[in-house]
């Protein structure tokens, strides 16, 4: 499995009357494994070093990969934050033609020492992918939720897309959207939770 994290920081004002704008930015950092690494194999030879080649890995096959950054805007307390994520990337250049899906996950938005005025549950983050905005290479490709009608909370891992390649390689983007729904007696703080994309 492939797996990319986003953090995601939702910042809320520190006094909000009754229809006051609610400011909601939104960075997005991205951990990627390590990359450029090498890998030593056995080989015949003689000598201070011999016995062991490097021999450089191979591109990943199967990845998946999001945005860095990401504003949602501003909502008002009680009400909604709803913003596209950016673009989201699977890249198969896998042979044979076997499937692959992409699952979205999260953590709750917390701040402060996270108390329950202090937290916006997994409940109040809905996802929707939305439709193929780009492709390459010819396949099969499903979103998990096609419209907003759709869209579904992260209190669990849900499928965001699916596919499977005709022929290498192929690549499919789409650009998901992200529901938070603020509670009416949530506390003035900065939230942080994580978004996490996988692919497999």
């Amino acid at each position: 499995m492939r797996q990319v994290g986003a953090i995601v920081t939702a910042a809320l004002a520190a006094s909000i009357p009754p229809q006051a704008v609610l400011p909601a930015a939104l960075p997005v950092s991205l951990r990627l494994p390590g990359a450029g690494t090498a890998l030593a194999a056995e080989t015949g030879g003689y000598g201070a070093d011999a016995g062991r080649t490097l021999v450089p890995l191979q591109a990943d096959p199967l990845t998946i990969t999001v945005p860095g950054s990401v504003n949602l805007g501003s909502g008002a307390r009680g009400g909604t934050l709803s913003a596209s994520m950016g673009t989201v990337t699977v890249a198969d250049s896998r042979g044979g033609l076997p499937p692959w899906t992409a699952t979205v996950s999260a953590t709750n938005f917390t701040t402060g020492s996270g108390t329950p005025t202090q937290t916006v549950t997994t409940a109040n983050v809905a996802y929707w992918s939305g439709p193929v905005t780009a492709s390459s290479g010819p396949g099969t490709r499903n979103p998990g939720q096609a419209t907003a009608a759709g869209r579904v909370a992260l209190t669990s891992p849900v499928v965001a897309f699916s596919g499977r390649k005709q022929a290498v390689p192929m690549s499919t983007s789409w650009q998901p959207t992200l529901v938070i729904t603020v509670p009416s007696n949530t506390a003035a703080g900065v939230y942080t939770g994580t978004i996490t994309h996988s692919v497999a």
